[in-house]
């Protein structure tokens, strides 16, 4: 047995199987030409982050739509961050958002395990043979010994990192790393890089184009000294022998493609196309950064469920942030699926997007305004179930009532827009139940400039005329009638050219009948409200106010 092998035999004693094997047991998929192999691969350090479902939604559409296959993989190497549940957490979450991976830890498929931390004999199989062919080593280097050299690169203006030179247990003579083992020295295993310090090395990225770096000369760590691998060279045995024809992945893994080029082309193995997305920015005191789960509620996926904001609409303000000509074609396709779109990778930006919540906020609004009442309360309930159980309760109660409610100026041409998202319906809409009605009443206010006579007047005289059982031209009439009859003008205009002859407008006369009938100066269509309610419970509630009034 030769030196080299010795060595891979005294760290994997246990491992028997070749490279050659693992190619044999994951081999090309089996797929139609041109079908891109994508994936997601989250670490179970907490919440989804919104650019991670940035990401995921962009590399499930680019399989799906060229037949191809998404799965998800948990890079859970770094074990000390890790938070319990949080790697199902993420299936789930995306599973809220129509993103159904073919293979996942949770769904294995034939190219598992899914999990990293379990990959652990895929990686020994694979860093065995590479020591074996002397492009791997172990190095014994302590944390003083890394800090003096780093001390001594600092002082001399150079490079910091483990390579020529500063790589010391590079040079170990196979002897000398045989006895450091069998004396059971602490270890970690770093790759032997050939990289020169005058060459280049060129990345065909799908989004950016080429970009030409210097050829890594690092000899990074690939094995930690608990046996697990680092992501560098994790994602390069996993997109390996998981078969993933495009690595899709954040801008700020640009900087270490030349380490992963170089451990494919060391390797002799064929690369994946790169695809790094931009990463999603915002403003922050006029400056562009980074959305941050420290600092911002909407880095995490977790905010806009727990506000009800519309799955559709919030899918579809990612899909704007991804192409460029997205809007153009929903202009063009208004009623299609999101899902209808053809992502290109040459029309995404090459900078980073800023978020912007009011365009979230605007989208939702048009989703939630176009949804059919039955579509609008399915989703609704939905949201209460997990989130709200007050409006759970109210939807539950009466769904037909909820439903009327909902549906007011909704299924037309140009369809009310009242609501952002779930968290926001109640607020909107409890008037319209008498056990919010009446503690709302408690504190309205009318206009200062009425004398409670006049109020009380006004109301009466409605209560005594009220007909609800007309359409709304006829019942707006009969109003106007009424409101001109004690000295309101026609309309804003009118009035406002002699303010001081009339007692207000048509508007201020329906503002005092609002808030005497809902507890509110601000409702969805006032006519329809009103036929809603029925003309017995408004009768019934401005007698109420009447006797607040007059109390």
């Amino acid at each position: 047995m030769n030196l080299k092998k010795q060595i891979a035999e005294i760290i994997f004693p246990t491992v028997n199987e070749k490279i050659s094997d693992l190619e044999n047991k994951y081999p090309k998929r089996s797929l139609p030409k041109g079908a891109n192999v994508t994936r997601f691969a989250p670490s179970p350090t907490g919440f989804l982050h919104t650019g991670s479902l940035f990401t995921s939604l962009v590399s499930y559409r680019f399989a799906k739509q060229t037949n191809g296959v998404f799965f998800v993989r948990l890079e859970d190497t770094d074990q000390k961050r890790e938070i319990k549940g949080s790697g199902e957490k993420v299936i789930e979450q995306l599973l809220v958002f129509g993103i159904n991976p073919d293979e996942s830890y949770l769904h294995e498929g034939k190219y598992g395990p899914y999990i990293q931390s379990e990959r652990k004999p895929i990686y020994d199989i694979v860093i065995k043979e590479m020591i074996e062919k002397g492009i791997a080593y172990p190095c014994f280097c302590t944390h003083d010994e890394l800090s003096e050299i780093r001390k001594i690169q600092e002082e001399q203006k150079l490079l910091p990192g483990y390579y020529h030179e500063f790589a010391k247990c590079r040079y170990l003579t196979d002897e000398e790393v045989i006895e450091k083992l069998k004396n059971n020295q602490d270890f970690v295993i770093r790759f032997k890089s050939l990289g020169k310090d005058d060459e280049k090395v060129i990345l065909e990225d799908q989004i950016r184009g080429k970009i030409e770096f210097p050829k890594n000369i690092q000899d990074v760590v690939i094995m930690k000294s608990d046996g697990l691998p680092t992501y560098h060279f994790a994602h390069v045995v996993d997109d390996h022998f998981m078969r993933t024809t495009h690595v899709t992945r954040g801008e700020e893994w640009v900087p270490s493609a030349p380490i992963h080029l170089e451990l494919f082309e060391q390797l002799n193995w064929d690369k994946p196309l790169f695809c790094h997305f931009p990463v999603i920015m915002k403003l922050d005191d006029g400056k562009r950064r980074k959305l941050s789960k420290r600092k911002d509620m909407e880095a995490s996926v977790d905010y806009f469920l727990e506000q009800g904001y519309p799955i559709e609409g919030f899918l579809e303000y990612l899909m704007t942030l991804a192409n460029s000509n997205f809007e153009e074609w929903r202009i063009a396709n208004p009623k299609a699926s999101i899902f209808d779109f053809k992502l290109d990778f040459t029309k995404m930006s090459l900078d980073g997007a800023l978020f912007d919540l009011e365009k979230v906020k605007s989208i939702s609004k048009e989703t939630l305004g176009n949804m059919t009442k039955e579509a609008f309360t399915d989703k609704a309930l939905e949201y209460a179930i997990n989130y709200n159980q007050e409006l759970y309760e109210v939807i539950h109660s009466n769904r037909e009532y909820f439903q009327e409610i909902i549906n007011i100026e909704r299924e037309q041409e140009k369809p009310r827009k009242d609501y952002e998202k779930f968290s926001d319906v109640l607020d909107i809409i409890n008037f319209m139940y008498d056990s919010y009605y009446y503690t709302l009443s408690k504190t309205i206010h009318f206009n200062e400039k009425y004398s409670k006579e006049f109020l009380v007047g006004l109301l009466t005289e409605y209560s005594d005329n009220l007909i609800l059982d007309v359409d709304q031209e006829t019942w707006f009439a009969k109003m106007k009638e009424l409101a001109l009859a004690r000295n309101f003008a026609k309309n804003a205009k009118v009035f406002n050219k002699e303010p001081e002859i009339y007692n207000g407008h048509i508007g201020d006369y329906a503002e005092i009948l609002r808030i005497a009938t809902c507890a509110k100066t601000s409702t969805p269509n006032f006519y329809d409200v009103l036929k809603i309610l029925g003309e017995e419970r408004v009768k019934a509630r401005i007698s109420h106010t009447l006797k607040l009034l007059k109390n």
